[in-house]
């Protein structure tokens, strides 16, 4: 149903193109805000775009490597130039190279795979929101919201019997305590703005990142990070959610 408080909204939502980061889109969209699909590969992102636009969505894609400085100065120049403002971005894109959830050790972990791993899930996520923060200012309420995972969580990680103790897949959740670190410290620094910036833990969901056992449906991983990307002038800032609850950091 159209909201029509966030229908001349604009998101960016990066791995738009499939798995939460579309169905993120879609929900969004349904809200009435516009979509701007971002993926590394235009086709998939036109592919998604024209999905979307079946169902009534409006659309648009996106070239966005979040690895390639250059696309990331095109995209702020195509937004600045189409709407002037964004008051929406989700860093959905992200990789899991380590191989295994529960047999990748901190010790065996390439430093490439850290590297690659890093390179996406974290230093292309914050190039991508620096970049497009001077966007994000000109809008009335930003959002920001970073896809992280319960997997960064190092309280849960230290803590016997909770529910990821004994996943330890290094780089993969390194890269989400950073992404969660620097969720904190930009909220600090933001924090007599508008912008509204928060992470996100999705769930284990049925996607390819999170592979053959996971237990909820795209649908259900979608909704925190769409809660978190229309929150009221009163919500949080600088927290760690699921489904509304907050997450250890």
């Amino acid at each position: 149903m159209v909201n029509s408080e966030l229908k001349n909204k604009v998101a960016l939502i990066t791995g738009a193109n499939k798995g939460i980061g579309l169905e993120m889109s879609r929900q969004l969209g349904q809200h009435g805000l516009t979509i701007l699909i971002a993926a590394r590969n235009l086709e998939a992102a036109k592919t998604a775009v024209s999905k979307l636009h079946d169902e009534g969505v409006s659309a648009e894609a996106i070239a966005l490597d979040i690895t390639n400085s250059t696309q990331i100065q095109s995209a702020f120049q195509q937004i600045s130039d189409s709407f002037g403002k964004l008051d929406i971005l989700i860093n959905n894109a992200g990789v899991f190279l380590d191989g295994d959830w529960l047999t990748s050790n901190a010790s065996s972990v390439s430093i490439d795979i850290i590297r690659q791993t890093f390179n996406t899930n974290f230093f292309g996520l914050v190039e991508l929101t620096q970049v497009l923060l001077p966007l994000i200012l000109k809008s009335p309420s930003g959002r920001i919201v970073n896809i992280s995972s319960i997997e960064g969580s190092l309280t849960l990680h230290a803590t016997p019997n909770s529910p990821i103790y004994d996943s330890k897949p290094f780089a993969y959740n390194a890269s989400k305590a950073a992404v969660n670190a620097f969720t904190i410290h930009l909220a600090h620094e933001l924090r007599n703005t508008p912008v509204k910036i928060n992470s996100a833990h999705p769930g284990w969901v049925k996607t390819e990142l999170g592979g053959e056992g996971a237990m909820i449906d795209v649908a259900e991983g979608a909704k925190t990070g769409v809660e978190l990307a229309i929150l009221p002038d009163d919500g949080p800032s600088g927290g760690f959610f699921h489904l509304g609850q907050p997450v250890p950091w």
